[in-house]
């Protein structure tokens, strides 16, 4: 699959990336896509999810080339919806929320199962890495800064994000990523986040170089807080820190699949080997690189597993 070109000026990678990823039902469509479902039944039974929502998002995500629509039956017209490239290229960002809900947030109902890596068997958990040379990474290990088609400005979605509505909550829908919504389900919060992993921490710091309303900005920052991904000082948490796997895989993609003309909306950097930084997630145990098909997660598949 091409990926898709911006012209110069135009929204940034990450502005795509949030345009189309800020939706809880979008990353949960997806999960099931990959775990196999294709028919519109089978998505329904599988998520607790409203027709209405179903409909729209499928339709969203198959002009956002996530998934590709094909008839299968003419009278009534019934479709399969099947992952791209695009969307199976995912599973990296997939993983890292899931790790991340599963080790940090215990709001879950009932717990999130462990993954396990079949290569070699064990529980594992993903570790972020180089992919140049290898060593694993944390936020210290790490500098980012705009590239020459990056700025606040550009990284805006030109649509509002997608959220649901009470009557969607009422529906019998939950939220299965929480606290992963509250940082991707909103501009401001997740361009907060990636501030933070440079070092910003200072309110006017923040209003500064991100140029968000006041308002909308103190809202996001009391969110974080309250999450407990930043304290009071508004510095990371532990907690905090730990999302830094979701951020650069998320960036990786958007990168991967929404080229700028005039270049990358933001340029990260391995302190480390001095390398351009992408993303690798390794098996902690046994020190390989994950591939999608080598993991599992719990031992029910008709969970939501991603």
């Amino acid at each position: 699959m091409t990926p898709t070109r911006l012209a110069a000026g135009d929204v940034n990678a990450v502005g795509r990336m949030l345009g189309v990823l800020a939706d809880e039902w979008t990353l949960l469509i997806v999960q099931q896509s990959l775990l196999g479902a294709t028919r519109y039944a089978e998505f329904a039974a599988r998520l607790p999810i409203s027709h209405s929502v179903l409909s729209r998002r499928l339709a969203a995500m198959a002009t956002d080339d996530l998934l590709k629509r094909v008839r299968y039956q003419d009278n009534p017209p019934r479709f399969e919806y099947t992952a791209t490239e695009r969307a199976q290229s995912l599973w990296p960002v997939l993983t890292s929320i899931w790790h991340w809900e599963r080790s940090w947030v215990p709001e879950h109902p009932e717990p999130l199962p462990a993954i396990r890596h079949t290569v070699c068997g064990a529980a594992c958990s993903p570790a972020l890495t180089c992919r140049t040379c290898g060593e694993r990474v944390s936020t210290g290990d790490l500098t980012a800064h705009w590239g020459p088609s990056g700025s606040w400005a550009r990284s805006i979605p030109e649509v509002a994000t997608r959220r649901r509505s009470h009557r969607d909550r009422a529906n019998g829908a939950s939220d299965l990523f929480p606290h992963t919504m509250s940082i991707l389900g909103n501009r401001w919060a997740f361009a907060i986040m990636v501030a933070a992993f440079v070092g910003t921490t200072r309110f006017s710091e923040f209003a500064g170089q991100l140029g968000a309303p006041p308002g909308s900005l103190a809202d996001r920052l009391q969110i974080l807080v309250s999450n407990d991904v930043l304290d009071g000082g508004y510095r990371l948490t532990p907690k905090g820190d730990a999302v830094l796997p979701i951020i650069v895989t998320a960036l990786d993609w958007a990168q991967r699949w929404f080229v700028a003309a005039e270049g990358p909306a933001v340029a990260v950097t391995h302190i480390g080997c001095g390398a351009a930084f992408v993303a690798t997630l390794t098996c902690d145990r046994c020190n390989v690189a994950l591939r999608g098909n080598d993991i599992e997660r719990g031992l029910a598949l008709d969970a939501l597993e991603c």
